[in-house]
């Protein structure tokens, strides 16, 4: 395993292997203007979402590695505290790759990348509207993390207003995540698309606490087939399952009439049905799979 010193390494070196590692990385498309009017759009992938109540997103325009400069974003912040932060997804991502070209102070972004303005309805500077999602803010602090070049600055906004394309939403009027293919920034040139395609669900814990995976059976938990992500899902059942004296299962049966003279290949295979089910996100089916074996 490759073990680094952050600080015995050159800072584009450490740039480089962190925007790998933590990754994705949602990117904020951020619009704002400088105390004479002029608009710059530029983005940055150093952010996320750090409360609801208030709602506060940070997003950081770091200091260049190469020469320790700074971005306009920044500067502009520092003299009009507001932005729109603009969500970025895949009809959008090239167009926004370019405008994050280093054009000089006062060029307008938005006619360098062909998005449109759209007068925001709270703060001065202009949304992008092309954008899905666009988040309007008041910048509450700017808080520098250092003085050399790589050096974040925090940006910290609290939200005053969002605007949502109805394209996106459910019929609830909630966002509707399979419709929104936004993109993430990783390493050098990578990005990844969020759709369909890649999608999953994780059951979230409810109030109730999962039984741990120390508290599975030892044949379930010593499994040669079962990964640490299934016997995650099994462990995060709040009580131990019973049998199901009504629960019916064709395959069950064929594997416990095919292997019940070789108990060990039958277990083999009754954890393989149960990863498939686990996998399609059959918990407690799958649950009644391996309670079979007992």
């Amino acid at each position: 395993m490759l073990t680094l010193n952050l600080k015995d390494i050159k800072p584009a070196d450490a740039q480089n292997y962190l925007q790998h590692a933590i990754a994705p990385r949602p990117i904020c498309f951020a619009s704002t203007i400088d105390k004479v009017g002029n608009v710059n759009l530029s983005p940055f992938s150093f952010f996320n979402l750090f409360s609801s109540n208030p709602p506060v997103v940070i997003f950081s325009p770091a200091r260049r590695v190469r020469d320790n400069t700074t971005k306009h974003t920044l500067e502009n912040v520092l003299e009009v505290p507001e932005v729109v932060i603009n969500m970025v997804d895949y009809d959008m991502v090239q167009q926004m790759s370019l405008a994050s070209c280093e054009f000089p102070k006062g060029t307008n972004e938005f006619t360098k990348a062909g998005f449109t303005e759209e007068k925001a309805t709270l703060i001065s500077p202009p949304m992008v509207k092309e954008s899905k999602v666009k988040l309007e803010c008041k910048v509450l602090e700017v808080k520098p993390l250092g003085s050399e070049g790589g050096a974040g600055n925090l940006v910290i906004c609290e939200v005053l207003c969002m605007h949502i394309d109805d394209s996106i939403l459910d019929e609830n009027n909630k966002i509707d995540q399979t419709k929104l293919h936004l993109v993430a920034r990783l390493g050098g040139d990578w990005y990844a698309k969020i759709d369909e395609s890649n999608l999953f669900k994780v059951a979230k814990p409810n109030m109730q606490l999962g039984i741990g995976i120390e508290a599975l059976p030892e044949t379930i938990r010593k499994s040669k087939v079962l990964t640490g992500n299934n016997l995650g899902q099994l462990a995060n059942v709040s009580e131990m399952p019973f049998i199901d004296p009504a629960f019916t299962d064709d395959k069950l049966k064929n594997i416990i009439q095919y292997y019940s003279i070789n108990p060990d290949d039958m277990d083999v295979e009754l954890h393989r049905y149960a990863k498939e089910l686990l996998e399609a996100g059959k918990v407690m089916e799958a649950w009644q799979i391996l309670l079979a074996d007992y």
